[in-house]
């Protein structure tokens, strides 16, 4: 299946560049004032929300912008949380591993953020 997403996507971007027809100018004029711009595109794992605010100046004075993580975030730890009550057998090393390969599982993208985990059990 990839590989036929992959050769749409090559005709695609010939069509789209086959087709391009040069505006009369690169952007159009606008007068700064306080505005906001809000919007949501789709990315890898859910949708990615952003909203920013603009000043007389053209300046960003404010800006908002709510990745999939962030929304993810209560899933994540409710199933580490279930996770590691059901494997809880297992060795640190291999337990730490498989709970930053689920935080994975939820967002590819943070791979090089889940090595933060530090494993510690308390036995009670």
């Amino acid at each position: 299946m990839r590989g036929v997403e992959l050769l749409y996507s090559c005709e695609e971007a010939l069509r789209v560049i086959d087709e391009y027809e040069e505006p009369d100018a690169p952007f159009v004029e606008a007068e700064p004032k306080n505005s906001r711009g809000t919007g949501c595109t789709e990315a890898p794992r859910g949708i990615l929300y952003h909203r920013y605010d603009v000043n007389e100046d053209a300046d960003i004075s404010e800006a908002k912008i709510v990745p999939p993580t962030s929304q993810n975030q209560k899933s994540i730890e409710a199933d580490l949380h279930r996770f590691v009550r059901q494997h809880i057998e297992l060795d640190d090393e291999r337990l730490q591993w498989q709970c930053e390969q689920a935080i994975r599982n939820y967002d590819p993208c943070i791979s090089c953020a889940t090595h933060f985990l530090k494993l510690e059990r308390d036995t009670v």
